[in-house]
């Protein structure tokens, strides 16, 4: 072969190596994050033991997640929720899977990481039941560590899920229809969703950018540790650097304060969604125990009485849509391509604003949001305790909102596409007499309202509904007044005519 072709494939070699990771450094090792996709076993119905390391699921269907048992169901007019469910069952559905971890993985702290199971899931690890989560939107993290089997012995996972009936006003899925990720640290590293990143002040010659990260020690000593981040542009250049040190006793965990100043940022937005990168090391004792990556997008916006809503200081008109999380046809779990193409076909129709109606989506969406520049409303709940189906999160409310929008907050904070959150679509408690100040509130049924006393002073009636009086010449009369007036939320379209 000619010398020249030798050189041409080693270079190629070297190329293909650095890219598959083959030559990572020291800081590649600290965090290891493998997507569990590949070689499930699944069981429509139910399947009593099936928990069990020793279960029997050769007959099982094999297959890869995500995965969406309910778009592969049969259609049945008769079905309890008819045509908001796409006429398509739901039921309890089984998932099994084996793995094995290297020796070498002893001492690390292992984790799991679903992005979503939908619904009423149970997990368990080797026989060990690891825990629950009702709602289907929200990503939950259970740790395997002391449960784990090491060489070659295999450790199973098992998932149950369950989706009745009366349980969605949309077609909601079934199943693990979002990724799986099996994470590897060592026993210092960053907490989960450990990392907050602020803007207190940004101009267009400097912003102030400010971390917070939450660092554990699960080793049995303390540690003196220190934490060195980095901001990095697009192009993965160097324009911002901090490092500090604390020490952190054993099983506790410390947050670290930093602040950067980034010269000339690129300010984020819609029609120029420029992004930066915080890229977090921690280290102690002369070594790197771990890496974690914070999205950034420099930005501010403000919601005025006067401009309407300006980010960067420029007023920007919202045309946003309303979006559930499902693909059409092809069912709820998540494809890349998919949501792109989605993303794609509102771009082209002049969209820049999504609302993810009614729930959290899957973190493919903000990363998606973030580069394409899309802003973003985070939709938490769609029912609180009073219901409107028989088996909707009503039943879960009062155990489990906390948790879970304590999830939604952590995961999605540093994401720039997102300009607003929401609690709650329409919820029910909104109109009862005792609601908790009687805050301005969606009325239902197309309009806006204002609390009890502006209601009385303005005289209106449809039950508070004031769009008949925010036609343009009354809201000039709003403006003129000393008063300020805050206005509720409006789920509905209204012509402004």
């Amino acid at each position: 072969m000619p010398p020249f072709r030798l050189l041409f494939l080693a270079c190629l070699f070297v190329l293909a190596a650095t890219q598959a990771g083959f030559c990572g450094s020291s800081a590649d090792d600290a965090r290891e994050r493998v997507r569990l996709s590949e070689d499930w076993a699944f069981h429509l119905g139910e399947a009593p033991g099936a928990e069990v390391p020793g279960f029997d699921d050769s007959k099982w269907r094999k297959l890869d997640v995500p995965h969406d048992w309910s778009i592969e169901q049969p259609y049945d007019p008769k079905m309890p929720g008819g045509s908001s469910v796409g006429y398509l069952p739901g039921g309890i559905g089984w998932y099994r899977k084996s793995f094995t971890l290297p020796e070498s993985d002893k001492g690390k702290e292992i984790a799991i990481d679903f992005d979503g199971v939908y619904m009423d899931s149970q997990v368990w690890i080797n026989g060990h039941l690891l825990g629950k989560r009702p709602n289907g939107y929200v990503g939950f993290r259970y740790d395997l560590t002391p449960y784990l089997k090491y060489g070659s012995e295999k450790n199973h996972i098992a998932v149950r899920a369950n989706v009745e009936p009366s349980g969605s006003r949309w077609y909601p899925g079934a199943g693990i229809y979002r990724n799986v990720w099996l994470v590897k640290m060592n026993p210092i590293h960053v907490a989960h969703w450990g990392t907050a990143v602020t803007k207190p002040e940004v101009t267009k010659e400097k912003a102030t950018v400010r971390l917070r990260t939450e660092v554990e020690n699960k080793s049995a000593e303390a540690s003196e540790v220190k934490l060195t981040s980095v901001i990095l542009d697009q192009k993965g250049n160097e324009v911002a650097k901090a490092e500090s040190k604390q020490r952190i006793a054993a099983g506790g965990m410390q947050e670290f304060d930093q602040q950067f100043v980034v010269a000339n940022p690129l300010l984020w937005s819609p029609d120029s969604p420029d992004l930066y990168q915080v890229v977090s090391t921690v280290q102690a004792g002369g070594k790197t125990l771990d890496q974690y990556t914070t999205p950034l997008g420099i930005r501010t916006c403000e919601f005025t009485a006067d401009r309407g809503f300006l980010l960067n200081g420029e007023r920007v008109d919202i045309k946003g849509v309303c979006m559930h999380h499902d693909f059409g046809a092809l069912g709820t779990a998540i494809s890349d391509r998919a949501l792109e193409r989605q993303l794609e076909i509102l771009r082209e129709m002049g969209c820049n604003a999504i609302r993810t109606s009614h729930n959290p989506r899957e973190p493919e969406f903000y990363a998606m949001c973030d580069r394409m520049g899309f802003m973003v409303m985070n939709e938490a709940f769609d029912v609180w305790e009073q219901k409107k189906l028989g088996n909707d999160y009503h039943k879960y409310f009062k155990e489990w909102h906390e948790r879970d929008l304590t999830s939604m907050v952590r995961r999605d904070r540093n994401h720039p596409c997102v300009i607003l959150w929401s609690v709650g679509n329409e919820v029910n408690e909104q109109h009862k007499q005792d609601f908790p100040g009687q805050r301005p509130q969606p009325c239902g049924h197309g309009g806006l309202q204002f609390s009890r006393g502006l209601r009385e002073k303005w005289h209106h009636g449809r039950a508070g509904c004031l769009w008949p009086k925010l036609r343009p010449r009354n809201l000039r009369k709003i403006q003129r007044q000393k008063t300020p007036h805050r206005l509720g939320e409006c789920n509905q379209l209204h012509d402004a005519g």
